[in-house]
């Protein structure tokens, strides 16, 4: 097994405007993954993600920086990065979100790439790799029906 990448592919039933504010605003996003989310969609921005109550609750925050941000085609951020430190290829993850017309709706692939450079032991990478693998399995799926309860305007 590889351990490098994590790649899925999801149709949306809607254009890729809508699908690419999904992805990329904090407030559409934790409709489907994170419970909260709180970050500018601007290349640079930083801000974090938090599964779960907040930090003092048990819940897990992950830091969060934005990439790129190219409506209506591709969004992208890095995560998992230490906090206070600036999110680079040897410390976070990058996601991608790349979105293409197919149809009346959007094709969107998520790619996920970065877990051989973060230097971890073996079992350290099959694990983290193993939950990021199940986590995608459990939120690439919520996406389309979360986009399906929204309101759109022609």
């Amino acid at each position: 097994m590889e351990l490098g990448t994590i790649e899925r592919e999801i149709y949306v039933d809607a254009t890729p405007e809508v699908v690419f504010e999904v992805v990329s605003s904090a407030e559409h996003l934790k409709g489907w993954w994170p419970d909260d989310a709180d970050y500018e969609a601007t290349p640079g921005a930083s801000g974090t993600i938090t599964f779960g109550k907040d930090s003092h609750e048990g819940g897990n925050v992950e830091q969060f920086t934005v990439v790129e941000a190219q409506p209506p085609t591709t969004f992208s951020f890095r995560w998992t990065h230490p906090a206070g430190q600036a999110a680079t290829s040897g410390n976070s993850l990058l996601v991608t979100f790349a979105l293409a017309p197919s149809g009346a709706g959007t094709l969107l692939r998520m790619t996920e790439t970065g877990f051989r450079e973060q230097g971890w032991s073996q079992a350290v990478l099959e694990e983290r790799y193993n939950d990021h693998v199940s986590g995608w399995e459990h939120f690439i799926p919520r996406l389309a029906p979360y986009v399906a309860t929204l309101q759109v305007r022609p």
